[in-house]
């Protein structure tokens, strides 16, 4: 089961992903989108509605230090889907007085999640798996990395998140409560 984590900056600017997969069962994950469709239509575009379902995503870290989800289509389509949900996300935001908006959007048997920081800047959860209590941890965990990092002189909110630390400390909060 994996799960995707976007920091937006308060314009909305990604500075931070993360992909995690988990150990745990992720259990049958069949493509909705096929199943509705004949089988000769699914065969020629099997690829495109396995990444769409999200079906297959295998974690690839790449030599640069980064993660690539699947064949580089996946990657494409969760990025998508977090993108799409961002106007979810801000209709949430508007009738909830809340910081943690759990579910907040779907798509096929990906849930949305979101957190949103006093400053306004976004934490966006792509996950299978119905987990409240687990995400809103995590979620705090990051907040609290991300607060430490963002007080630091040198970096602004604007600026994509670099810091090996800070990778390692919320790869080791996803672990922890994902």
């Amino acid at each position: 089961m994996s799960h995707h984590l976007f920091i937006l900056s308060p314009s909305d600017t990604p500075i931070y992903s993360l992909t995690y997969s988990s150990t745990k069962p992720a259990g049958n994950v069949s493509s909705p989108l096929s199943s509705n469709l004949p089988t000769w239509s699914t065969s020629a575009f099997a690829g495109t509605l396995t990444a769409l379902s999200g079906a297959s995503s295998t974690t690839q870290h790449t030599s640069g230090g980064g993660v690539r989800i699947g064949g580089g289509q996946d990657r494409h389509v969760i990025q998508m889907i977090a993108n799409a949900s961002l106007d979810a996300v801000e209709e949430v935001m508007r009738k909830e007085n809340t910081m943690y908006l759990k579910s907040v959007d779907k798509f096929n048997e990906w849930t949305v999640s979101a957190f949103i920081t006093p400053g306004n800047s976004k934490f966006i959860l792509l996950h299978e798996a119905k987990n409240d209590e687990g995400i809103r941890a995590f979620f705090t965990d990051v907040w609290e990395l991300y607060v430490k990092t963002v007080m630091n002189p040198f970096h602004s909110a604007q600026r994509v998140i670099k810091s090996n630390v800070f990778d390692a400390r919320c790869r080791a909060s996803a672990k922890k409560y994902l």
